[in-house]
Parts: structure tokens; sequence; C-alpha cells
């Protein structure tokens, strides 16, 4: 890949809605107006739905008859700029050898800017048992929790997706859904520290203590509106594990970023436009994910980016097939493809996330050996070992903990 294409990927890459963006656009309602306007498990809660860790409830997803036999056709919903595409035909090369290798059409749309907002279109059929028109897509962590807890997504049938064994060890087993009979991970990140050496006097940060203490970054300094990843960092660095966390370890989280904030410590909180004032140095650091850095740095070599040695958050986007899809087992003939890991090595080397299969790293070096060699994208299994997942959130816990994090966004 050539910096040409790099570069231009890193402006694209600044001019969209933050994947990992909750809660950015509904931070001014109340908790029951964002809560409504976000369609929260808080609102109308299924029968039977909900454990507290978010974990598989007891409503069972609805199945359609399957005609994945007699319609060759999968419909697949992603969020814009994640797959991988020529840069000169605009095609989609992984999907054309796709249908080439299976006869199966897929029907690719980028319509997921948003997990709340996207909910908000597929809930009410979802809720009404009518078919969304789409056999599978990608959602964040925490909204698969919510997708599981009110009986929306269907189980995977793992005979169809034998590739499913090249799962990374430190994805098969999380909080949110165990043994992951609901979903398997599109691409991985980490959430962690970039600055800007030339607005810290050449110092580096590489801790979240430092961001939210050190005077000479005061005013400098941002974090993200994504609750998961700025409070989950902050529990890090407090010798806190968010996979298990108290409600008097969230406050103090709260606490500790609200008294940085009180004390003018910090800029504001973002999605992940966050890029240019960086690179300017109008943001000397903040909380960023990888995924924006490694662009970023294609531009600005100099920016750097730290892992907290206290421990970092991991979040994935995630294959869900919904209740009542028409082609489930088209749906899972495409996840095993892109389980393949010559497959995701192709992606990978377009999208610069993390994969979550296992041998993409030898597959990647014969492609573009830069990006195999780059830690963000190919972390070692040491780093991968001290990542950290957001513990799926009981509807209570959800309204709650929302109503505390845009009380600090907002205010």
């Amino acid at each position: 890949m050539n910096d040409d294409n790099l570069a231009l990927r890193a402006a694209l890459a600044r001019g969209l809605l933050s994947r990992r963006s909750a809660l950015t656009g509904a931070a001014g309602l109340g908790a029951a107006a964002l809560l409504a306007a976000c369609g929260s498990p808080g609102r109308n809660p299924p029968v039977g739905a909900g454990t507290a860790s978010g974990g598989p409830a007891g409503k069972t997803a609805a199945a359609a008859q399957d005609r994945s036999a007699s319609e060759k056709v999968v419909n697949w919903s992603n969020w814009p700029e994640y797959i991988d595409v020529d840069d000169k035909t605009k095609a989609r090369p992984s999907l054309d050898a796709f249908t080439a290798q299976t006869g199966i059409k897929v029907n690719y749309t980028e319509d997921y800017n948003d997990n709340d907002e996207f909910y908000a279109k597929v809930r009410p059929l979802l809720a009404a048992g009518r078919d969304t028109g789409r056999d599978v897509w990608c959602s964040t962590d925490w909204m698969v929790a919510r997708l599981i807890r009110q009986g929306y997504v269907q189980p995977l049938d793992r005979s169809n997706i034998p590739n499913a064994g090249n799962l990374e060890d430190s994805l098969t087993n999380v909080e949110f859904d165990p043994g992951r009979k609901y979903s398997l991970p599109w691409q991985s990140g980490f959430a962690g520290i970039a600055y800007n050496p030339d607005a810290t006097g050449g110092r580096k940060v590489e801790s979240v203590s430092q961001l939210l203490t050190d005077p000479a970054l005061k005013g400098k300094v941002t974090l993200l509106t994504e609750m998961r990843d700025t409070v989950g960092l902050v529990l890090l660095d407090q010798g806190k594990d968010p996979a298990s966390f108290t409600d008097a370890d969230f406050s103090a989280a709260i606490a500790m970023i609200r008294e940085a904030k009180d004390r003018g410590q910090l800029r504001g909180f973002t999605g992940n436009e966050y890029g240019k004032d960086l690179s300017s140095g109008a943001i000397a650091a903040c909380l960023a994910w990888t995924g924006d850095v490694v662009q970023l740095k294609a531009d600005n070599p100099r920016l750097g980016y730290v892992l907290p040695a206290k421990g970092f958050t991991l979040w994935s986007d995630n294959f869900v097939i919904p209740a009542l899809a028409r082609h489930k087992k088209n749906a899972e003939t495409l996840i095993n493809y892109y389980y393949d890991p010559k497959v995701m090595a192709e992606v990978v080397a377009y999208v610069n996330y993390i994969s979550p299969v296992k041998g993409t790293k030898q597959e990647l070096l014969k492609l573009d050996p830069k990006a195999a060699d780059n830690p963000l994208i190919i972390p070692s299994a040491d780093v991968l070992s001290r990542a950290k997942v957001f513990r799926g959130l009981s509807a209570a816990e959800e309204e709650k903990y929302a109503k505390a994090f845009s009380s600090l966004t907002v205010s």
C-alpha cells in the first residue's frame, strides 16, 4: 500500500462519524429521553430478558424459514470505510471473490453509522416480529450485549463456520457472550493515549493519571465520548477491572474525571474528530483509538501513542445474525469466509484495524509488510493479554451510568 493511499484514507477517516461513538449527539438529553431516543434496554424491557451481566437472556430470537439454498444472496449492513476497496475501480475485492467462490451475491450496505442510530432503525421491526431485511450486521460489544439480552439475535450454527476455530484466544470467551454463542468479531481495536510531542514539550504521556493531572497539559486534554472506553481506562488506572467493576468503582472513576474537568485540565470530550487538533497541537494529549492513530501517523509520524501499563480497553465490532434473517446459512458462510486468514489479511491491509483471526500476520506480511510489523495493527500476545473488555450492563445500570457520564460531557 503506497503512502498516497494511506494519506487519502487518513483524510477520509477523519471525516467519518466514529465507529465507537455511542452517546454522541444524544448527550444533551435527560436520562429518560436519552434512553428513549437511543432505544435503550431500559425502555420496555422484553419478557424474560436480562441478566445483570448482559449475558444470554431467557428470550429466544425468532427464526425464519431459511431461504439460503434457493436464494443465493446475503444482505450485510456494515460501518462506512470498513472493508477493502480497490482505490481505482471502487470495487470491493474480497466481496467479489466471495461471490465467485460461493455463488452468493452480497448486498453490502454502509448504513451502520452509529450503534444507537442503527438500533433505532431495526428495533421497531424486531420488536414487531418482522424481518429487518438484513441477514447480518456488525455491532460493537456493548450493543451485542443488548441485542442478546433482548432476544434480537440468533445463535450461530458453528457447523457452518468451521473457520471460527481461528478466532484469537483473547476474544473467545468474552463476558457479554460467553463462548461466542451469538457473535464473532469482525474487527477490533484498542483505546489508549495519543499525544503530540510538539505540544507536550517533547515528553511522552504514558498514563491516564498523567493525562488527568499533569499541569503542563492543562486545557489541552480530551477524553472520549464513548463511556466504556473513557471510564474503562480510568478504572484500569485506579486498579479496577472494567470486566468486573462495582457501582462504587464506577462512581470513583467518574469522580476522578470530574475533578480533572473542574480543575480545567480538560479541553472537552470527542468522538474521533480529535485528529486535526491533535496533529496541530491544539490537543496535547487525548484518549484515542488505534485505527485512527495508524491513519493519523501516516500524515504525522511524530505523533505518539501509548497503551497504558496498567491496562487498556479492547473493543470489537461483531458479526451478529438478527432474528428472522431469511438467509442465515448464507450469512454464516460469509462469516466463515472472512475467518480465513488470507481473506482477513486483505481487509486489514486496507482498514488498518486489529484482526480477530489467527494467522493474519503471516498473510499480511505477503501483502503489506509495513502493516504486519505495526503493533497497533498486529499486537503481540503479551499486549492482547493486557487488554480488557468492558462488561455488559443491565438495563438499570445502562440508564444510571449513562446519566452519570453525560453529566460530565454536557455540563
